[in-house]
């Protein structure tokens, strides 16, 4: 429970009059999201006017905006030499804000102008404004604040039914019961139970995981009436999609009619279904401005094709202005430490070799979830560079690990499998891919990666021996995959039933599984994971889910097992899922939630379909 210390007016009833000449003028940072502040509104690809216009003097003041990039300008028109607009951008929800931006004048035998556009919502700090259009023409006057509610299926303050659950458990106040309610269409609102008439009950809205909520304190105040021992709120939004902010949070907070101290429950986020919880979760993380997930390159591909792939299995497709977004932003050369610790050259190809593997992988999802072909001819780009990375003269074939040619292993070679047999299963009339692919999945079964027990092993000694490194769940998933893929291109039963080999010995061994649980060695290691394992089981599991589709189910039970383990040993309020699947953890060795940890355990809920 958290006592309240300041209790202040909801957001949305904020004056939307005040002329900006009411506060003075801050020095505005700049926002960058699809695009930065001060694009100009030739860019815009939509145009609407969200609140009345207003005229000063004659003059016509109004606020545009562009629902698709999440960005607004203000123009005046029939005015004068030196008359002006503006815009003022607050980020709580109109208590203060920043004035003055894109100030504009009229200019000699002009009537009107315009200012630059501005940024709406700043998801890559997770926070929502609200603009207006602001005019000086002998006497300020500005519009009203646009979306001061926000709006998804309904807007805030709607009451339409839609089912009841409560996603934490209540807090309690000198016996009342103050709890928060979440409906199928993920709005929320609040109650509170066994007071007296006076009690008062609220909600806050964070788009930050409940670190701050400048623009939702306070909202849908209601006290309780005469008489009564109880009441409710209306019910508002926890997501934007028009901001491309995911994963809202909202907690419900009250206070009793006697003393001055309140209580609130849990931040959490609803979950509609658990995939979408999920993935709106891992899209939390995602930053419109650089396009990717920040501070890791080839868990970002992986990312990307998670994903692709919820959205392939659900038919929701909000996210899939990612696709294209990232594919604009990043295909291009980045020094070291943009985007990795090596620099990417282009095309998402760089030194190491699984890297650029990975973002083939990726963009072969992207096309078939599109059919856009940029996307295959992409993946053809980073497939040609790789295979120059193959050779016979060590160890008779594979791709090296990196363009030094230090070191041939599983994951480099069981992502060139699986690349090769997709192009190839994608491309009409191939047999440049088909040669490949076969080649290198005859060379992976013989090369003495899989050792007798049907686990793969990190990779092979300078004298091409099994180096006897550990069983990595995605090495492991890869083999499976790529053996799938080949059976496809193929026909080869051999090759499906190597994958099922490989699914079974996994399934059963003590190196990954642990009571049932996929588990990773360095799960239970002091520290977890470092960043690449985090998104090791992840793998796994979206590979065993294709074997698992061509093979009658045979997995299903053990995908089952594993998302029903997710969602109910290792996810929080929040729907942050961990690296341990089976939850648990200690102040030594804690089950670390990022990013990284969300888009594994989002395709373990996707394998049970």
């Amino acid at each position: 429970m958290t006592a309240l210390l300041l209790l202040v007016t909801p957001a949305w009833a904020a004056s939307a009059s005040t002329p900006a000449a009411a506060s003075a003028p801050q020095a505005a940072t700049t926002v960058c999201a699809l695009a930065c502040d001060t694009l100009d509104p030739s860019k815009a690809a939509q145009e609407t006017f969200p609140v009345p216009n207003v005229t000063v003097n004659g003059r016509l003041l109004e606020l545009h905006v562009d629902d698709v990039t999440g960005m607004a300008w203000a123009s005046i028109d029939h005015g004068q030499v030196d008359d002006s607009v503006w815009l003022d951008r607050s980020w709580d929800g109109g208590s203060t804000w920043d004035g003055l931006l894109g100030k504009a004048w009229i200019p000699s035998a002009w009537t009107g102008t315009r200012t630059l556009m501005y940024n709406l919502y700043d998801p890559s700090n997770h926070r929502r404004a609200v603009l207006r259009a602001c005019g000086d023409a002998q006497g300020v006057s500005c519009t009203q604040w646009a979306h001061l509610k926000v709006c998804a299926a309904v807007c805030d303050g709607s009451d339409a039914a839609g089912g009841d659950s409560r996603p934490v458990a209540p807090a309690t106040l000198s016996g009342r019961t103050i709890a928060l309610h979440t409906d199928s269409s993920g709005m929320a609102w609040a109650t509170i139970a066994s007071g007296k008439a006076g009690d008062e009950v609220w909600m806050d809205r964070s788009w930050d995981s409940g670190a701050d909520w400048p623009d939702g304190s306070s909202m849908g105040r209601t006290s309780v009436p005469a008489g009564g021992t109880g009441t409710r709120t209306v019910k508002i939004n926890t997501s934007d999609p028009l901001g491309r902010l995911y994963g809202g949070a909202v907690r419900a907070c009250g206070r009793a009619v006697e003393g001055q101290n309140g209580s609130c429950t849990a931040w959490a986020r609803p979950a509609v279904s658990r995939d979408a919880a999920a993935a709106d979760a891992l899209m939390y993380s995602y930053d419109p401005n650089t396009a990717y997930w920040p501070s890791s390159w080839w868990n970002s591909a992986v990312a990307l094709a998670t994903v692709i792939d919820y959205m392939r299995q659900t038919g929701d497709t909000r996210h899939a202005w990612i696709v294209d977004r990232t594919y604009q932003v990043d295909r291009v050369s980045f020094p070291a430490g943009a985007r990795s610790s090596d620099p990417i050259e282009g095309d998402f190809i760089s030194r190491s070799t699984d890297d650029s593997e990975w973002w083939a992988l990726a963009w072969l999802d992207a096309y078939d979830l599109t059919h856009d072909s940029r996307y295959l001819d992409e993946a053809v780009t980073i497939a040609n560079y790789v295979n120059g990375l193959w050779d016979t003269s060590t160890c008779g074939g594979g791709v090296w690990w990196d363009r030094e040619r230090t070191y041939k292993n599983a994951v480099t070679n069981g992502l060139w499998v699986r690349i090769t047999a997709e192009l190839h299963n994608r491309i009409s009339g191939d047999t440049l891919w088909l040669g490949r692919a076969t080649t290198a999945w005859h060379w992976f079964t013989a090369s003495g990666l899989i050792n007798g027990s049907g686990l793969v092993n990190d990779g092979l000694t300078s004298g091409c021996a099994n180096n006897a490194q550990t069983v990595w769940s995605y090495n492991q998933g890869l083999a499976i995959g790529a053996g799938v893929e080949i059976w496809r291109a193929t026909g080869d039963a051999s090759a499906l039933a190597t994958a099922r080999r490989l699914a079974d010995a996994a399934v059963a061994s003590p190196a990954l599984v642990s009571g049932g649980v996929l588990t990773e060695s360095c799960d239970t290691a002091t520290g977890g994971c470092d960043d690449n394992g985090k998104q090791f089981k992840g793998v796994f599991m979206r590979y065993l889910q294709d074997l698992d589709s061509v093979t009658g189910n045979a997995y299903g039970a053990f995908a089952a097992t594993q998302a029903d383990t997710v969602w109910n040993a290792d996810r929080d309020s929040l729907n942050r899922l961990g690296e341990r699947w089976a939850g648990g953890g200690t102040s030594s060795a804690p089950n670390v939630r990022d990013w990284r940890t969300q888009a594994s355990a989002l395709s373990a809920l996707l394998a049970a379909g």
